[in-house]
């Protein structure tokens, strides 16, 4: 044999070792049949039964609902008597949800009713063998979310622009309504908060749980705010700032929410409604649709609850020696004469009564007797933390003050909880 017939021999045979070497067949590891989890709500186990989603019609009653699946009067009259100490079958309301566990046989007897009072909490009765009545809660994830903006119109719709839930605005307005006119809101203020939200089996939506800290840079002063309980037996927390004062006064900024200054208190005014004559305007005008709730800006007792001429419908309310304060041209009232109110209580509702030439509250602010400008006044402010929890407070704020001052002023996005993120689950 030829040298170069003996090298093409060596050559077909290495490729043919390496080829066999390639084919040897590969082990597949063995699969495991793992059992698929059961579906389950509510505590049961839905495949156990068959199982009968509806709503609360007109008319209906929980009487008539369990007559119509074959349950006579007098079982229903023993379950409502064994149930009423858990649930009062009376309030059942128009368009909430319920399920009937039924028996898997020709005559689907209902063995449970399950009655959802709002998207977390339901109520249970058993049926089938004894009667048993309770309440329950969905599970509950809590999610920490980050946020932070600038302002360049209003606050609601830059935090609305980023997809921030209505609540987290409503809630922020809330936490500064004692501190910072949000009427008067300049294009470039900014705010950061660090805020905990509910989900319901991680996915459902269900609701902002609390603003742990907020800070808020209004005309380039910075007010920071931090949610800490100051009466751990009854529960009482408020927001303070970094110095453990309180944001609160004994007075809100405004009688609305989300409204503008139409017109300001000006003792000078000429007023279109009378052919521009001079007519003192004691009042601050905060322009808002027809229906805007109207709220006591401080605690008090109703002292006028009537229409009268120009004034139209409105309430009065003195709230201490000193102050008092007037809300006019309500399209209804809400409370009357002798009436104790506290500070947001809804106490009427915007309208256009009396001499007005659109919808708005006319707010009037008395001060020893005499009308004066409210946002002129040095108003007391509500109490601070009590000095033996100032050291507490101060080692309580510092993550939280940290965290907040790392925050970069960003578009912030809200998505549902990912494999990723930090929860915290609760089951209720």
């Amino acid at each position: 044999m030829q040298p170069k017939q003996i090298v093409i021999a060596l050559l077909v045979c290495l490729g043919f070792i390496s080829c066999k070497v390639d084919k040897e067949p590969v082990v597949e590891p063995l699969q495991t049949y793992v059992e698929p989890e059961p579906d389950k709500a509510f505590g049961f186990v839905l495949e156990d039964y068959i199982v009968k989603h509806d709503t609360i019609r007109k008319g209906d009653s929980f009487g008539e609902i369990l007559e119509r699946h074959n349950i006579g009067y007098p079982k229903i009259f023993n379950i409502a008597e064994k149930a009423k100490d858990s649930f009062d079958i009376r309030k059942l309301q128009l368009g909430k949800p319920y399920v009937l566990l039924c028996s898997k046989d020709s005559l689907e007897t209902p063995e449970c009713f399950i009655y959802q009072k709002n998207s977390i909490d339901y109520v249970v009765i058993k049926m089938k063998d004894s009667i048993e009545a309770y309440t329950g809660k969905k599970p509950i994830t809590i999610v920490e979310r980050e946020a932070s903006g600038v302002v360049m119109n209003s606050l609601s719709e830059t935090m609305e622009s980023q997809g921030l839930p209505y609540q987290l605005i409503n809630d922020m307005s809330d936490i500064y309504a004692w501190t910072i006119d949000f009427f008067r809101l300049q294009k470039g203020d900014r705010f950061k908060i660090v805020y905990k939200q509910r989900f319901i089996e991680d996915s459902i939506y269900a609701g902002i749980e609390s603003i742990d800290a907020a800070y808020f840079e209004h005309k380039n002063e910075p007010f920071y705010a931090f949610n800490f309980q100051v009466d751990s037996t009854k529960q009482i927390s408020d927001y303070f700032d970094e110095n453990t004062k309180s944001l609160r006064r004994t007075f809100l900024k405004a009688p609305v929410k989300f409204s503008r200054i139409s017109s300001r208190y000006n003792l000078n005014r000429r007023i279109k409604y009378y052919g521009y004559k001079l007519r003192p305007h004691r009042g601050t005008d905060f322009a808002a649709p027809i229906g805007t709730p109207i709220l006591a800006t401080a605690n008090g007792t109703v002292t006028e609850s009537r229409r009268r001429g120009g004034n139209g419908k409105y309430v009065k309310i003195k709230h201490n020696a000193t102050y008092s304060t007037q809300y006019l041209h309500m399209q209804k009232q809400n409370v009357k004469k002798g009436d104790f109110v506290k500070q947001g209580d809804v106490i009427g509702w915007v309208g256009m009564t009396g001499n007005t030439g659109g919808p708005h509250v006319c707010y009037r602010f008395w001060k020893n007797g005499k009308q004066v400008d409210p946002f002129k006044q040095k108003l007391p402010a509500a109490e601070s933390i009590p000095d033996s929890l100032k050291t507490n407070y101060q080692e309580f704020i510092k993550p939280l003050k940290s965290q907040l001052d790392n925050i970069q002023f960003e578009d912030n996005k809200i998505e549902l909880p990912t494999e990723n993120e930090t929860l915290t689950t609760q089951i209720q």
